[in-house]
């Protein structure tokens, strides 16, 4: 009797509650074990039904009135998965945007460790981290299409895309992408500055793939030298690396290379080893030119003694599959020379995708995307670009030279005072950088000492300028200006600043926070993006790294090749690829490089 009260109550509290749709008893009786299954819309009876539907109604009312109150979340479409975007993609944290990210390669590369890959010293999935890792802990909307920009059309705010992967489908191959906002860091290509025969006989160094390639290619080269059915004539030309370009990219790998020849080739091809040569080709007047005239001359030194064969004022005018033609600069003499690998590491220029947009826009004529101060596509509000594939085309202060003056002179006396433009001064630094670094150039404390020096009346604190003593005390500052380099450094520290300003746009276009308007009325709403450069590295081989650092100082030996070590380590983007690192270096400096090829 208290088994059928139990269960008539269960009966009833289904047929008043709803949406209690589905339960599961179990219960004991006996030592055997009893299950029960409930399915109220089956048995409630037209109550229970007339009140489901009623809270189905108010339900879809609320989500009808909720999706009428939440506003609709702006797209941005990232193109990109290299430095520049994957910065973006962690540093973004705004919920309120819709991300969908089109590149053709589904992780990010830790660049700056390529030449390490290319001789077997760290591992090429040690540097590579997948993007889905990346996005699948943000708390954003991200999605991501592995597909490659074909298009962009500004003007209907699309882009075209097509999928680099095989899906067998009978659809469009070309799909187009609707934004709200773009953001282009596609990163360049090798400049090959149209040399016969470089696309189809020379390595290139920008892709994991390409490392991958030399890597095989260095092992199969000491293979085939060992072969005994060739002449030494034969071995020499297989074992000649020549490396075009004296940047820190060609310095390294050719670095990376003679320290495998001597370490681990010594040991693995006994044989062969006295007859590996290693050239170093380069254009100028010296290799690694960014770097301090320290570091260059103790490079030279160092590889001319590593038996490194440094020619300088070497311009490459033609490479066949077995031959390199040079001429030396100056003298014009020709040469040619058997090589058996060739790596080309001369510089970089745009990717297709960006050739043609800057056509579009009228910058058919730049080596790269013209950008605003805010890293905006010149004539474009919702285009940005960042990396290799754009330029910060900074604003000149002699454009401006009228409106600074007037926005200063706040009497509106026709001349300027001391205290007058001291308040504005500031404005003028952040919306010119190029001012500090004038200031610094020629050893100037200040810009009121700099208007002090062109006036010719240092003494006197009352001094007042017209504007004709205003610019002429300025005209030489817009000579400082210089165009970013194109390294991961400032690629990285753009992606942060952009995924900051979209961070903050909302509040930002209430409450501006950048500099005032020169041509205009109030200010801009973000402080405009300033690089700061935080030193860089070149390693030479020998576990010896010289190492610029910001304030002017430079050092070079082994102490710094564990700084390099420490600092790459640490700019890892994630812990799985910081181990995997570490743990390459340390297997390295216990067992050897790898030499398998794979």
């Amino acid at each position: 009797m208290r088994n059928f009260n139990f269960f008539r109550r269960l009966s009833r509290a289904f047929n008043d509650y709803p949406s209690l749709s589905k339960v599961i008893v179990v219960s004991t009786i006996s030592g055997g074990s009893l299950i029960a299954y409930a399915e109220a819309n089956a048995f409630n009876g037209s109550k229970g039904h007339i009140a489901h539907a009623d809270a189905v109604a108010s339900n879809d009312d609320r989500r009808i009135a909720s999706s009428e109150q939440v506003p609709k979340k702006k797209k941005v479409v990232l193109l990109g998965t290299g430095w520049g975007g994957m910065s973006f993609l962690k540093s973004l944290n705004n919920p309120n945007y819709e991300v969908q990210v089109v590149s053709p390669r589904n992780f990010f590369v830790f660049t700056p460790l390529l030449p390490s890959v290319t001789c077997g010293k760290v591992e090429a999935r040690s540097i590579v981290e997948p993007i889905r890792n990346i996005i699948r802990k943000k708390n954003v909307n991200i999605s991501y299409s592995e597909a490659e920009c074909v298009k962009i059309d500004p003007n209907n705010k699309k882009i075209y895309c097509r999928a680099t992967i095989d899906s067998h489908s009978k659809g469009e191959e070309v799909f187009a992408v609707d934004y709200d906002y773009l953001i282009i860091a596609v990163g360049a290509q090798v400049n090959t500055f149209n040399t016969p025969g470089v696309m189809e006989n020379c390595h290139f160094l920008k892709e994991i793939d390409d490392a991958q390639k030399i890597r095989k290619n260095v092992i199969d080269s000491f293979e085939k030298a060992s072969l005994p059915n060739l002449s030494d004539e034969e071995r020499k030309k297989i074992l000649h690396f020549v490396v075009v370009g004296g940047g820190p990219t060609g310095v390294e790998f050719a670095a990376e290379l003679h320290d495998f020849v001597n370490e681990d080739v010594v040991k693995l091809y006994p044989n062969v080893q006295d007859l590996v040569k290693i050239t170093l080709l380069e254009a100028t007047d010296h290799i690694l030119n960014m770097f301090d005239k320290r570091i260059t001359n103790f490079a030279e030194q160092k590889f001319g003694r590593d038996g490194i064969d440094v020619k300088l004022g070497s311009m490459v005018t033609g490479i066949n599959e077995n031959e390199i033609s040079t001429k030396v600069r100056g003298n014009g003499e020709k040469t040619s020379t058997a090589y058996g690998m060739a790596l080309w590491s001369t510089g970089i220029g745009p990717r297709p995708l960006i050739k043609e947009f800057m056509k579009q826009i009228g910058q058919g004529n730049r080596r790269a995307l013209a950008t605003d101060e805010w890293l905006r596509v010149e004539g474009f509000g919702n285009i940005y670009a960042l990396g290799d594939c754009a330029t910060v085309n900074q604003r000149k202060v002699m454009e401006d030279i009228s409106e600074i003056f007037r926005k200063a002179d706040k009497d509106n006396s026709g001349t300027l005072t001391v205290k007058e433009f001291q308040e504005i001064i500031d404005d003028i630094c952040e919306r010119y950088p190029q001012v500090e670094l004038y200031l610094k150039n020629k050893q100037v404390r200040n810009m009121v000492d700099l208007l002090k020096e062109a006036k010719g009346d240092a003494a006197k604190e009352s001094m007042e300028l017209n504007i004709e003593e205003f610019k002429s005390a300025l005209s030489e500052v817009d000579s400082q200006m210089k165009n970013l380099p194109a390294t991961a450094q400032v690629a990285n520290q753009q992606g942060a600043y952009l995924a900051k300003c979209f961070n903050r746009m909302e509040e930002c276009e209430k409450n501006p926070e950048g500099p005032p308007r020169f041509r205009g009325t109030g200010r801009h709403r973000f402080h405009p993006f300033r690089y700061r450069h935080l030193g860089q590295f070149a390693p030479l081989g020998g576990e010896q790294t010289a190492a610029q650092l910001p304030g002017d100082w430079v050092s070079i030996g082994h102490s710094e090749q564990w700084l390099w070590y420490s600092v790459y380590a640490s700019k890892q983007v994630s812990w799985r690829t910081r181990a995997l690192v570490v743990s390459d270096w340390i297997r390295r400096f216990i067992f050897g490089r790898d030499a398998s090829g794979i």
